[in-house]
């Protein structure tokens, strides 16, 4: 069955009023709101309002378009009614600075920016609509402020940008139960809290749209209330009569205001200026830009196989090289998109034949879950070419009686081995391209049924690559950034809360087109950020670093790690003893008992009861109770000290010690946990359920934990774990050629740096010289300031500054490292590692010195961390096939910061430590070497 979404045309003859000012307001929550250009303005809303322009101008053909923006805070409502809009609250200081650029957007898209003084954007909006009607013309309003619906009629409508829907009659009686031209009435007696509109009390829009609807208007209703039989509803409307008149006055479109310019002068203007060029690429608007063909030429690689004519092969395997591809630019709509169902062996070897002949297959999975060592894959959704998806359902079950009505009949679907079996080819061809979103997760559900799919790409992994932490990189997030489309939500069709149902429940008439537009949207994002990566010089962090590691992780984690649930149980119980002690002793000393886990008694406790000094008030009014509030006055309180113990203890024990024990797989015995691949600005994996990045490892309760996690019998793990990697990359980095030299010697780096800081033979520096050089070293990485440095070695301020300044007179070339990132970053808005990845860096521009200081610290450090975790990565790609060819059992378990995880067979343990340190210590190229330490135990904390 083929379904064609609903694409509405603009009429030759057709006027698009766009709500400028209300539309900023909803980019602005609706984009990512940390997304800022590269002199650091935030420009997330800016964004959205290009990408709308982009979708009526060019993929919808508007042929006459004017933007409108309120001309200022206040208008005639307020002299009708002094507080309307009373309630707003104030704006976002981000948005602020956008307000501008989006009318300078307009300008460059060669449309007109209009107000008018005294009234607002809805007023002209209402008056350019009569007008057009007038002279014969169809009109759509784009926006979504729902006071707009009332100029809802025959030749008029509305379209939703964030959601891509047109608005008719039948949504205006859905939403107010009236006709357009009655809204006013029913809003009059309403009311609108947003706007500070009265309304009349206790009046709702069911009983307002059924009082309409009965008396014909507000006048009329005004005039007959002794007609209304309940007491109450009539007393409050005689009570409230001028308050109504006044709400209709505050609610209804003025539609005769002075026109700034004729419908004449909106005609569209040619898109492909030079004006709109500068600003989109000024913006760092690319995707936008690329779409219009005004981004910079550049050639990229894809994959494509030969049968498609084109030989083709990625970046980091040997082949030869395609320099074009269709661009965004030649899209067919999103609306436009075809959506069916294969049900039969016949419908997916077309699909199959297909792939071959476009040479990509896009590829995404519905299951029962979000784990995949626990869920059960529910069918594949694919996509060969743009415009087309598909949905393959293989394992949907007619919901009980109960549910969604009852059973749905007879469900027609391929048998799951049936389908696997005829698309393992394909997945498995090296000359076609899977790709996926997210796309080691569908590795893994289709990795279940014995299939390892190879090559494959993923465009949150290009998406994250591409823009870092300027905004997030979920598919609906992307969609609606790069293709101005509101992918369906899950929820929509599977409902939400308790009612929510599994998606095997799911019918396939609603699963069809959820499942298929998210292969198209995928296949449809590769061609939108495949171009980029060489575009913007990150195709070596994606085709080297990040790709190849994509089913080595996804193998990591279907693998997990034993843990022991015994030892867990154990401590659980031991660490809640010692819970009670610390409480009971810090009950003593506060003088009465007090709940310890709420920050807001906490503080009335040490600042107002006991007195201590230093705190401060968060903007609710209460004591900060934050950790480095806390730390500062711990040494100086013995209560604090011992809430500080309290509180890591209690942590300790409900994230791991107690939620380890449920999240146990009973059908592996193991941990599960997930990496997060985009999770980071620097490139480091994290991880969830559980977070095994934060186990503490300098204190007594976190060495205890990681010894629950062990071998299985006859094995044990391996840990295997940089050596002072992030000095060793800031002598690289910096090129400083005394330290380099000192790491090729084998030199204590901390005990050089002593001696040449304070001036003393290495023979002669003091274990306190060492600490305090060791401090500095790692500091400086680190961007510390003088009171920093200062609190961890307990000196002065102006001593720290001493070390600092000597440190940076003795090796200048760091000093010269330090101003080189700040300016990359103050530039660029991101500094690069030495493998090209763009770490992003917020705030560097800021007039606000805090924000300013800690993303100049951000700057310094992030090229240092992030080449640490793109040399750990190139590591791990490299790792399976080395052990494959070595002939060794060992499988990767976990990655966490600098170090790796191994469970390792008894008989092996010593030739699989010496290839992994080799792996390791060689993957880079360096001046400095690489050092890698090996330890081996039946638990990760002995191992360690």
């Amino acid at each position: 069955m083929t379904q064609a979404k609903t694409q509405t045309s603009a009429a030759d003859d057709e006027i698009f009023l766009v709500d400028g000012s209300g539309y900023i307001f909803r980019a602005f929550y609706a984009v990512p709101q940390n997304l800022t250009n590269p002199q650091g303005v935030p420009v997330g809303a800016v964004l959205g309002f290009c990408n709308m322009m982009v979708k009526l101008l060019k993929d919808l053909q508007a042929p006459y378009v004017a933007v409108i923006f309120d001309a200022a805070r206040k208008n005639f409502r307020y002299d009708i009614y002094a507080d309307y809009k009373a309630n707003r609250s104030e704006t976002p200081p981000d948005l602020i600075p956008q307000f501008g650029l989006i009318r300078e957007a307009t300008r460059a898209f060669g449309l007109p920016a209009l107000e008018m003084e005294g009234f607002e954007a809805d007023d002209l909006i209402a008056t350019y609509a009569r007008e057009a009607l007038r002279q014969g013309k169809k009109v759509t309003i784009v926006g979504s402020d729902k006071d707009l619906m009332q100029l809802i009629r025959e030749g008029v409508r509305m379209y939703e940008p964030i959601k891509g829907r047109y608005l008719t009659l039948d949504d205006v009686m859905d939403k107010f139960g009236v006709a357009p031209e009655k809204v006013p009435d029913v809003q009059a007696l309403v009311g609108d809290s947003s706007d500070n509109v009265p309304g009349v009390p206790s009046i709702g829009a069911k009983t307002a749209a059924q009082l309409i609807n009965e008396f014909g208007s507000l006048e009329d209703l005004l005039a007959r209330l002794d007609e209304i039989k309940q007491p109450k509803r009539r007393d409050v409307l005689t009570e409230n009569i001028e308050i109504a008149r006044i709400s209709k006055q505050l609610v209804t479109l003025r539609d005769d205001v002075p026109l700034p310019i004729s419908i004449d002068e909106m005609h569209t203007h040619d898109l492909n200026t030079p004006e709109l060029a500068a600003f989109l690429n000024g913006q760092g608007f690319k995707s936008v830009a690329a779409r219009l063909g005004h981004a910079t030429p550049s050639s990229f690689t894809a994959v494509i196989p030969a049968q498609a004519g084109i030989s083709v092969g990625p970046a980091s395997d040997p082949g030869l090289r395609r320099d074009d591809i269709s661009g965004a630019g030649n899209f067919p709509p999103v609306s436009a998109n075809q959506y069916e169902l294969i049900q039969d062996k016949a419908a997916l070897a077309a699909l199959i034949a297909r792939a071959y002949e476009t040479g990509m297959l896009a590829v995404d999975t519905e299951t029962t879950g979000l784990t995949p060592a626990k869920a059960q894959l529910v069918g594949i959704c694919l996509s060969a070419e743009l415009g087309k998806g598909y949905y393959v359902p293989l394992a949907h079950r007619n919901p009980p009686q109960d549910l969604l009505g009852g059973p749905q009949g007879e469900i027609k679907q391929m048998g799951l081995q049936e389908a696997i079996d005829l698309l393992k080819p394909v997945l498995e061809d090296p000359r076609v391209m899977k790709i996926g979103h997210n796309m080691k997760y569908d590795w893994q559900m289709i990795a279940k049924h014995g299939v390892r799919m190879d090559p494959v790409d993923d465009t949150m992994l290009m998406s994250w690559v591409l823009d870092g932490s300027h905004h997030g990189h979920g598919m609906d997030e992307l969609a609606l950034l790069f293709c101005d489309h509101q992918n369906i939500a899950f929820e929509d069709v599977a409902g939400k809360g308790k009612n929510q149902i599994t998606f095997d429940l799911v019918p396939l008439e609603r699963a069809r087109d959820y499942a298929a537009e998210d292969a198209e949207i995928t296949l449809r994002l590769w061609h939108i950020l495949k171009p980029r990566l060489a575009q913007e010089q990150c195709v070596r962090v994606y085709e080297d670093v990040e790709r190849p590691i994509i089913p080595v992780i996804a193998d990591m984690e279907l693998a997990g790690i034993r843990v022991d649930p015994a030892f867990l149980k154990e401590l659980s119980s031991e660490f809640g003893k010692k819970l009670l002690v610390l409480e009971q002793e810090i009950y003593k000393l506060a003088g009465h008992e007090f709940n310890i886990a709420s920050p807001k008694q906490m503080g009335v406790v040490l600042f107002e009861e006991m007195g201590l000094t230093g705190g401060s008030k968060t903007k609710g009014g209460d004591w900060s109770t934050a950790a480095d509030v806390l730390e500062d006055l711990a040494g100086e309180s013995a209560i604090v000290a011992k809430i500080l113990e309290w509180r890591q203890l209690a942590k300790l024990k409900s994230t791991y010690t107690d939620s380890l024990q449920e999240q146990i797989n009973p059908a592996t015995g193991r941990v599960h946990t997930s990496f997060h691949m985009t999770g980071t600005n620097t490139g480091r994996l994290s991880s969830t359920d559980p977070n095994l990045q934060n186990i503490p490892i300098r204190t007594e309760e976190g060495r205890r934990i990681r010894k629950a996690f062990v071998a299985s019998p006859g094995h044990k793990l391996l840990s295997v774990d940089y050596s002072q990697v992030e000095l060793r990359l800031a002598a690289e980095l910096a090129g400083v050629k005394a330290l380099q030299q000192a790491f090729r010697d084998k030199v204590d780096i901390h005990t050089l740096t002593a001696s040449q800081v304070f001036g003393v033979p290495l023979d002669q520096v003091t274990p306190d010289l060492r600490r305090s050089a060791k401090a500095v070293n790692f500091g400086i990485i680190y961007g510390i300031s003088g009171w920093g440095l200062a609190k961890q070695l307990g000196v002065t301020p102006g001593e720290a500054n001493q070390f600092i300044t000597a440190y940076l007179k003795n090796f200048r070339e760091i000093q010269d490292y330090m101003e080189a990132r700040k300016e990359e970053a103050r530039r660029e808005g991101y500094v690069k590692t030495l493998y090209g990845r763009k770490c992003m860096i917020g705030y560097i521009n800021s007039k606000i010195m805090g924000q300013r200081a800690g993303a100049e610290r951000q700057a310094i450090n992030a090229p240092l961390q992030g080449t640490a975790a793109d040399i750990m990565k190139l590591a791990m790609a490299r790792m399976p096939r080395a052990l494959q060819e070595a002939g060794l059992k060992a499988q990767m378990l976990l990655q966490v910061h600098d170090e790796l995880i191994f469970e390792v067979p008894d008989d092996e343990l010593d030739a699989t430590a010496t290839l992994v340190k080799q792996v390791m210590e060689n993957v880079a190229n360096l001046n400095v070497p690489l050092e890698a330490e090996a330890g081996f135990a039946d638990n990760w904390s002995d191992a360690h």
